[in-house]
């Protein structure tokens, strides 16, 4: 394991690297305040793929965005493309999980020619609402913003409290939780601080429609496999389940863990990996 950086025009995004370079790459995108740690359990399976696990723009190590941007969903598909082209990289295996497998559908069906497998796990396309809900939507998107700018960032009294309070939250061991905190953490002049964008708790400015979003899955030709845990969310699993059918070649599977299974369960996701990638 190994950290990677990617300076792009206007952010540089880092990372971790897994494997041997000369293998067949895969590109790993994390969930909302998780990290590239959070794929560190599920690589050590994955021995015969490069794994390049990111960073999100706010997220990790990766740089935040100007004062004057914001975390749009559209921007992060944005920049990966920006990282694809700026290394010039072959046809790759793209693995999203929850916000990062979101990320991943978006990007799959705007640039086809530039995967040749998607595994998503714990989502399938962007998160919906109905139309008549956006002018609320953008009203409340506006107010958070205001009001993150105007506030001041907390900072954590100590490591142990983090990882205790992350681990409740996604409902894995603090083992787990350890990966994730160290990632986010960072101590300067003696004083833990969270490196998350704190701007990344504001709400969406706006959600697509159920039609939007049949639209960018319909657009995916590459085979697609969808990975539900048996203790996530409610929303991920129905949405796996009505939205399978609107893609080419999709295949779904439970897989046993919370809602983070890659983490809590890496053997039992790994091989149904593995499996899914040698059948196609």
């Amino acid at each position: 394991m190994q950290e990677v950086e990617f300076p792009l025009r206007h952010i540089t995004i880092r990372g971790l690297a897994f494997g041997d370079p000369n293998k067949p790459l895969m590109v790993a995108l994390h969930g909302w305040l998780d990290n590239a740690a959070t794929f560190i359990p599920l690589a050590q399976y994955l021995n015969d793929y490069y794994i390049v696990a990111l960073d999100l723009a706010g997220h990790g190590k990766s740089d935040h965005r100007s004062k004057d941007a914001h975390y749009h969903l559209v921007d992060f598909v944005y920049d990966l493309h920006e990282l694809i082209e700026s290394q010039s990289w072959p046809s790759f295996i793209l693995l999203g999980h929850s916000m990062g497998g979101i990320i991943g559908s978006m990007y799959v069906s705007c640039f086809p020619e530039k995967v040749s497998k998607y595994i998503t796990i714990e989502s399938l396309g962007p998160v919906t609402k109905d139309s008549e809900s956006s002018p609320k939507q953008l009203r409340e998107s506006i107010q958070s913003r205001l009001q993150s700018a105007a506030g001041q960032g907390k900072h954590p009294s100590n490591r142990q409290s983090v990882i205790r309070a992350r681990a409740i939250a996604g409902g894995f061991s603090e083992a787990c939780a350890s990966l994730l905190v160290e990632r986010n953490l960072q101590e300067v002049d003696g004083e833990l601080q969270f490196t998350t964008d704190r701007r990344l708790r504001t709400f969406s400015s706006l959600r697509m429609t159920e039609s939007q979003a049949k639209g960018f899955l319909n657009a995916i030709t590459c085979p697609t496999f969808i990975i539900i845990a048996d203790n996530g969310y409610d929303m991920m699993k129905k949405n796996g389940e009505i939205r399978q059918s609107w893609l080419s070649d999709g295949e779904l599977v439970k897989s046993p863990g919370s809602h983070h299974p890659h983490l809590d369960n890496p053997q039992a996701v790994s091989a149904h990996v593995l499996r899914f990638l040698h059948e196609n």
